[in-house]
């Protein structure tokens, strides 16, 4: 919607696929292949980004599940994000999802940003957790990165990568609620 406000097109798909990357990449990419200045995209993304309530960035479906499942065993959600703090705060805050999580590393920390495994190797110590047992959960080749260098079991939600081989893929938190409570069962 951003790049029609511009008077320019392009799939939808492949600026996803951009910005799994990472946003700033995405908009060097669309500005080049545009011929649009980085700035204009930057200005007209956070135009309709800012527009967008946080009730109506809803969570992927069957997330809550996951969490509320994770939580019924004693085990603890812990968010690693690019967001910043208060953006993260409020979209967990209008989908009633705070609860749900035991803390959040944001991009206000001042972490390496992913695939660098620093935040997640913060979030292990802050909370004590064993490798052997925590799992990163992502939808991009970064989360899954980040997640191996700091020796945890790895998710990709999403069936698109750019390489990265996660222990775990699903197209589906369905498909990892289940996988969790085939675990459950077994342990």
């Amino acid at each position: 919607v951003a790049l029609n406000d511009l008077g320019k097109d392009a799939s939808l798909d492949w600026i996803e696929d951009l910005a799994k990357t990472s946003l700033g990449y995405c908009v060097t990419a669309l500005a080049n292949q545009c011929h649009l200045n980085e700035e204009d995209i930057e200005q007209a993304f956070g135009e309709h980004y800012n527009r967008t309530p946080s009730e109506e960035q809803l969570p992927f479906p069957g997330v809550i599940t996951v969490c509320e499942y994770i939580c019924t065993l004693g085990g603890m959600n812990v968010i690693v994000t690019h967001r910043g703090r208060a953006g993260t705060n409020e979209l967990l805050a209008a989908n009633k999802m705070t609860h749900y999580f035991a803390g959040c590393l944001a991009r206000d920390d001042g972490y390496p940003r992913k695939p660098h495994p620093a935040a997640f190797e913060a979030v292990l110590k802050t909370h004590n957790l064993p490798r052997e047992e925590t799992m990163a959960v992502g939808d991009r080749d970064i989360d899954v990165l980040a997640g191996q260098a700091a020796g945890i079991f790895t998710c990709l939600f999403g069936l698109k990568t750019d390489g990265a081989v996660a222990h775990l893929n699903i197209g589906s938190f369905d498909e990892l609620y289940r996988y969790l409570c085939q675990g459950a069962a077994n342990a």
